[in-house]
């Protein structure tokens, strides 16, 4: 019986033949009792995808199914829609005032800045590694970490590490794997996501089997441009078009000049971008799988009914809407606005929660479901008291967006292309009803939500004065909050809440 179990614990498969427990557990010693106390956290996987926009969702049936076993979030929204940026605040639990990276780039971003404000020694790996969880981090991580350049190091917190550069293609990249830079090629087998896939499913196995609780994320390329799919997927979803809403070729009233000077789409722009939109519906095919086999690895190694599974993105993008062409970096809720979905132990099933919530709120949540104090510096919000159903008195009525621009550095993989937006410095306030949008250059935007979904009418200069004041004193308190003054700050009252 005893060799029988240890094989099967080698070949890491039926587990439960050797033990009633979903994994061994460690003897009975000092250091053994400590971990079987972790180990009853719950595992965390997240799935964090590029530049997806809500429009994409019909198109992944297994977020669709996470919707339906666990809680969707209808107003989350990131805090700057820029892929670094945002990564960074994912990471840190702080908006970028606080992790000054505002861009891609090394003038005012990328990982350089991201490592420099040392904000990679204070993270949800940080946390949970300390806490006696393994850690892994796979794909995308930072914008300008080039591990093909032989100088990049695995940053503090992570067990294993499985890291790509600029591999936007798909194909033809480097990998740093804990610490060392493995080069692929342009096989079927070398697709990106595909081999993150399985290394991701491998951690997990392994994991499951040493007893260890484990956070791991898989951070895809997909569907960033070029919306490269994988080789079964070229030929999905002939035929398909962009979705023309209200937005779509529009022209908003009082809208900033960037918008308002565009001539409408040409029937040529308009060919390029359905056949865009489907090759990104084409991209995302290999994330949709990914989660399928990453659940599936999560079952077979008896972990599933005790792991979070998390699914989101770093931003949106707008592709048609407002005469644009695809790109991001607007408070439009094409850009900002981006799916979170989390189902698993304790989470409300097919719930919606209707609260602003934002990706700084992701590390204290990992934080608290693995039990671990949240760091003074967070500025974020755990989302556990809503993914139980719960309504807090004092929760967020606003989000808060910020925005550094524009910009033009040369290699940027997100540098606007024409006519694809591309504002000056701007923040905003986002609530469920109205969006907010102060520029440095003194232009407002004001769209009541509620009745105007699309954005369509900017009414900042209808605003009274002591209206408009409120406002701004709500987003100059909101630049500048750090830590648990933000949870001040995102709560603006009177006249700047809209009553």
């Amino acid at each position: 019986m005893l060799r029988r179990c240890l094989t099967a614990l080698v070949a890491v498969l039926a587990l439960s033949a050797c033990t009633a427990d979903p994994a061994p557990r460690p003897s009975a010693s000092s250091e053994g009792a400590g971990r079987t106390a972790v180990s009853q956290r719950p595992n965390i996987v997240m799935v964090l995808v590029d530049d997806l926009s809500m429009n994409l969702l019909p198109y992944l049936p297994q977020v669709k199914k996470l919707q339906q076993e666990g809680t969707s979030f209808s107003q989350y929204t990131v805090t700057d829609s820029l892929c670094c940026p945002s990564r960074a605040t994912i990471f840190s639990g702080m908006y970028a005032h606080n992790t000054g990276v505002f861009t891609n780039g090394p003038k005012e971003g990328g990982n350089k800045v991201f490592v420099r404000n040392g904000i990679d020694k204070t993270t949800f790996a940080t946390d949970l590694q300390r806490a006696g969880y393994r850690t892994a981090m796979l794909g995308k991580y930072m914008n300008a970490y080039y591990p093909e350049k032989g100088k990049e190091v695995v940053p503090p917190g992570w067990t294993e590490w499985y890291v790509a550069g600029s591999s936007y293609s798909q194909y033809n990249y480097s990998l740093l794997e804990n610490g060392v830079v493995k080069r692929y090629g342009n096989r079927p087998q070398d697709y990106l996501t595909t081999v993150i896939s399985g290394k991701a499913q491998q951690f997990i196995t392994r994991s499951a089997a040493a007893g260890q609780p484990f956070l791991v994320e898989v951070a895809t390329f997909s569907p960033h441009l070029p919306y490269t799919p994988a080789p079964q997927d070229v030929n999905a979803f002939p035929g398909l078009k962009l979705p023309r809403t209200k937005a779509y070729d529009a022209k908003p009233e009082g809208a900033p000049h960037w918008v308002s000077k565009l001539k409408p789409l040409t029937p040529g722009q308009q060919a390029t971008m359905d056949a865009a939109f489907r090759k990104r519906a084409q991209s995302i095919q290999s994330v949709d799988r990914m989660i399928a086999d990453l659940r599936a690895t999560l079952t077979r190694a008896g972990v599933a009914d005790n792991t979070v599974v998390v699914f989101s993105s770093d931003n949106g993008l707008h592709m048609g809407e407002y005469r644009l062409n695809q790109g991001k970096q607007t408070a439009y809720e094409t850009d900002v606005h981006v799916p979170l979905v989390v189902a698993g132990p304790g989470v409300a099933k097919a719930a919606t929660v209707d609260l602003p919530a934002q990706n700084v709120d992701l590390r204290p949540t990992f934080d608290e479901l693995a039990g671990v104090a949240v760091p003074a510096e967070v500025d974020g919000r755990s989302l556990v008291p809503l993914l139980k159903g719960e309504r807090p008195g004092d929760w967020r009525t606003a989000a808060l967006v910020e925005h550094h621009g524009p910009n033009a550095e040369i290699g940027d993989p997100d540098l606007a292309l024409p006519r694809g937006g591309n504002p000056v410095t701007y923040n905003a306030l986002r609530t469920p009803t109205f969006t907010y949008v102060k520029y440095e250059d003194g232009f407002r935007e004001y769209y009541d939500r509620a009745r105007d979904p699309y954005q369509l009418k900017n009414l900042a200069l209808t605003l009274k004065p002591d209206r408009a004041a409120a406002l701004d004193r709500a987003l100059a308190a909101y630049t500048t909050c750090k830590g648990a003054a933000c949870h001040t700050a995102d709560r603006p009252a009177g006249r700047a809440a809209g009553s």
